[in-house]
């Protein structure tokens, strides 16, 4: 079932078939560290990386105005190369709504500090799936086709894989680029390790629990306590497999970056033996957040059971 049907069952929102762009994405340029009079090519860079993003249709799925994703991308320039030439890093966040309620969980939340690029002032962005144009613009496409997975991935199983698809193309038009970030042996963790994971059958596990967590967990957890907090709990379990298969996985740390605090949360108002379970598990497969997890059993808050 695709998403724009779920939102239709979720929502009850039955309109005219009118085509939007899927993005609705906040976009920032920060150049406070660069040493340079000319500040108007950094607002102008973000304006059309802004156009760039929300203005363009990324897939042939019919997206409604009230459907589009919502995320955030910021730029840090550190350094101008040259007069066209910028270094810096890019951040991106993306939320998905829960259904009945005004909250918005964390799908992503990633920086990725290898970021070079050319941009040439009211010089036009373009982007071809086929081919490596330009490094800001595949940069750019390959983080909107990761974020339109995600939130695909949490209303459908496997309902992402077609924007992982896309990220991966992006990766292998990349590879005789001289910019890092797109090569297997430059880091166990970048654009290359992320495309790979998301689409690597080892993982598989990884599109089940995205599924599980928000579709039968989060967007039930107002009206079903219970029930919800057990599908987000064997959600989580099933990540086991991941971790034992490479416990170094870049899908894992993807993953918990952007839900440990809130997982800390839904499990604030949990039985004993349920707080007791779920932090066994998170502080096995997620021992970076080990000393937030233990926060989950400290906690008074709770059932007798």
């Amino acid at each position: 079932m695709n998403k724009k049907l779920v939102l239709y069952i979720l929502f009850g929102v039955f309109a005219v078939n009118i085509s939007a762009q899927e993005l609705l994405c906040n976009v920032r340029v920060n150049s406070s560290q660069v040493q340079t009079s000319d500040r108007k090519v950094f607002q102008t860079m973000q304006t059309e990386i802004y156009e760039f993003i929300n203005n363009k249709k990324w897939s042939t799925t019919n997206i409604q105005n009230e459907e589009r994703i919502e995320c955030t991308i910021m730029i840090n320039i550190s350094k101008k190369i040259s007069n066209d030439e910028f270094e810096g890093s890019i951040q991106i966040q993306s939320t998905r709504p829960v259904y009945g309620t005004s909250y918005k969980s964390t799908l992503l939340n990633y920086l990725d500090n290898n970021f070079r690029f050319k941009y040439l002032e009211y010089q036009s962005l373009e982007f071809s799936e086929s081919t490596h144009m330009s490094n800001l613009t595949s940069v750019l496409a390959f983080y909107v086709n990761i974020v339109l997975g995600l939130d695909f991935a949490t209303y459908s199983e496997e309902g992402g894989n077609v924007y992982f698809n896309m990220a991966q193309k992006i990766v292998s038009n990349a590879q005789n680029a001289p910019e890092k970030g797109w090569k297997a042996f430059e880091s166990d963790k970048n654009r290359y390790w992320l495309a790979h994971d998301l689409m690597d059958q080892r993982y598989s596990d990884f599109h089940m629990c995205m599924y599980r967590y928000h579709r039968m967990g989060m967007d039930k957890l107002g009206e079903e306590p219970d029930d919800a907090r057990f599908e987000i709990t064997e959600a989580l379990e099933s990540l086991k497999s991941i971790y034992r298969e490479n416990a170094s996985a870049f899908i894992l740390k993807l993953f918990f970056d952007a839900k440990s605090d809130e997982i800390i949360k839904i499990y604030s108002e949990a039985f004993p033996n349920e707080k007791a379970r779920i932090a066994k598990t998170l502080i096995e497969i997620d021992p970076s957040h080990s000393t937030k997890y233990q926060a989950i059993t400290n906690s008074s808050e709770g059932g007798s059971r």
